[in-house]
């Protein structure tokens, strides 16, 4: 799914603009990356948890040439689905005998 399928089902299923689809589609992926900027985790009931975490620098190996490298310390994204999720996802699907 994309960002134009998200603002497509929008404007089908609750009838807004196209336009208006897209605005909202932009705002809440505007929030959601501010509240992850500033450090705070986004928590969305029945769906998951977003949080940034702290990774310390490492060292590693480039693979093409075996040459060890220092790795430097970053932020990533991390997702934990929640139960409610990973039940859906892991349904056994109904096969046809």
């Amino acid at each position: 799914m994309t960002k134009a399928d998200l603002v497509e089902t929008i404007y089908e299923k609750i009838g807004f603009s196209r336009k208006e689809s897209a605005e909202i589609v932009d705002l809440v992926f505007d929030l959601m990356k501010e509240t992850l900027e500033s450090g705070e985790k986004i928590k969305i009931s029945g769906f998951g948890n977003f949080m940034v975490r702290q990774k310390r620098s490492r060292k590693g190996r480039n693979p093409q040439t075996g040459k060890e490298i220092q790795i430097t310390a970053r932020r990533v994204l991390s997702f934990k689905p929640s139960q409610v999720l990973r039940k859906a996802l892991n349904v056994a699907p109904v096969t046809p005998s």
